[in-house]
């Protein structure tokens, strides 16, 4: 029979959700800019010229 060979997967460190939250004075506060259409919860990836949503697609382009 033939292996199956497992996939490497990378360990990343803290997870990416971690990274978008910060406590301060005991109250959970956002770090990035959430998307207007999907709500809290749902960030906006920063990309060099824009940020755009992965769940709906909404795109806001940066002012040069």
């Amino acid at each position: 029979m033939a292996e199956k060979k497992a996939a490497a997967k990378g360990n990343k460190g803290a997870s990416l959700k971690s990274r978008m939250y910060e406590v301060k004075d005991g109250k959970v506060v956002r770090k990035g800019q959430t998307c207007p259409r999907c709500g809290d919860g749902v960030f906006l990836a920063s990309h060099a010229d824009r940020l755009s949503c992965g769940k709906c697609g909404y795109t806001e382009y940066k002012k040069k």
